[in-house]
């Protein structure tokens, strides 16, 4: 009877797949992991040649309670998977491209790991390691996993372990399961299904004659605006273009606080202004937070800026590349809205050739920036230093 009632529960799992899209379930996995809830990847377990089945869990939101059931009857080690950023500022050997294994001492509990986890913790809990990196090939689902918490929002590292199948039958089936190629595509694929969903008549100060239309992707995630100023069927707004845009990542401590660390908000603000006396043009407003890392993230990276480090240095503490965001999203919005060509308002050549390589023309540059303050004066400096920005 029970095993009737357990291929009964598989058929429905495999019938209920087919009603949900991959992007969907990827969706579903990122939010799992932000309540301390495991996911599976196919194939994964495979890919090592064990038996059994391999839970992925993310770093910031396991649980002890998690942890004590995962040990109880269970042999394989907890191997906790880093960037090679943070690993590498943990002093741990990189053996493996782009994610690094090291296997958790067996006491290791949730305040330690996410001690690991977390370079914002580095002054107060000082001493880790050493740590042993594992040095044979990982799954595909490790870097899976890492892409997985970013999509969270959450810090980059992740837990994988080994588990019996009668592990695996305890959990009902409840746990989702999903491929590594799909959460490895997943921004790409989301960008690319975006949809154009409603547009008002929206006046601005500095900017009275404009137009707000917003985007959704096809798997309800993120949406992004485009805001058209000046009048429709104006020279400034022709299409194909070549018309003045400006790629505006959204930031909520500059764009709606008026924080003094960044220069966010005056380039906002400024580019409206700047654009309208233009004669029109469009500011495509996209979320992507903290230079895509996320605001919780970004809070971190302050944390550590406050430390000493710069702006680059604290996103790859934290196990982030200086630069998170994709501009496949602001392609498609130009392509959307029947631009082919753009007069770019930047000071940044990788929005210029993430742009172009999504095949965007870029026929100019248009130099956009700002007085400093004392708060952001070296954040300012960094970007032109160390992130090649032109002013």
């Amino acid at each position: 009877m029970a095993e009737k009632r357990q291929d009964r529960q598989k058929s429905g799992a495999r019938r209920g797949a087919a009603f949900v899209a991959p992007q969907h379930q990827v969706e579903r996995a990122a939010g799992d992991f932000r309540r301390g809830v495991p996911v599976r990847f196919r194939k994964a377990q495979a890919e090592l040649d064990e038996a059994g089945g391999m839970l992925f869990f993310a770093a910031e939101t396991i649980g002890d309670t998690a942890l004590e059931g995962l040990r109880r009857g269970n042999d394989y080690p907890i191997v906790m998977l880093l960037t090679s950023a943070r690993a590498s500022t943990l002093k741990i050997g990189l053996y493996t491209p782009d994610v690094v294994g090291i296997e958790l001492e067996p006491g290791a509990d949730a305040k330690r790991i996410l001690a690991i986890a977390d370079p914002a913790r580095d002054l107060a809990q000082p001493l880790k390691g050493p740590f042993r990196a594992r040095r044979g090939d990982l799954p595909r689902a490790s870097l899976a996993a890492i892409r997985l918490t970013k999509l969270a929002g959450l810090l980059p590292a992740a837990l994988a372990i080994s588990v019996d199948e009668e592990i695996l039958r305890a959990t009902g089936g409840e746990i989702v399961a999903i491929d590594a190629e799909d959460v490895l595509s997943f921004e790409y694929d989301a960008a690319h299904s975006l949809q154009v969903v409603a547009r008002a008549r929206m006046p601005l100060e500095g900017a009275e004659t404009c137009e707000l239309v917003s985007f959704r992707p096809a798997d309800g995630g993120s949406e992004h605006h485009a805001i058209l100023i000046g009048e429709i069927g104006a020279p400034g707004l022709a299409t194909p273009g070549p018309v003045l845009t400006r790629l505006h990542s959204e930031c909520f401590t500059g764009d709606l606080l008026g924080s003094l660390r960044c220069d966010c908000g005056d380039q906002l603000r400024g580019a409206v202004q700047a654009i309208a006396a233009a004669g029109g043009g469009i500011l495509l407003y996209l979320a992507q937070e903290g230079r895509g890392i996320g605001l919780m993230n970004k809070l971190r990276a302050y944390r550590l800026q406050d430390e000493g480090f710069d702006t680059i240095e604290a996103n790859e503490r934290l196990g982030f590349e200086a630069d998170e965001r994709l501009y496949d999203t602001a392609a498609r919005m130009l392509d959307l809205l029947d631009y082919s060509s753009v007069k770019l308002m930047t000071n940044n050549p990788e929005k210029i050739r993430a742009l172009e390589s999504s095949g965007v023309k870029v026929v100019e540059r248009v130099a956009h920036s700002f007085p400093d303050n004392v708060h952001n004066r070296d954040y300012l400096k960094t970007k032109a230093k160390r992130g090649g920005h032109l002013y």
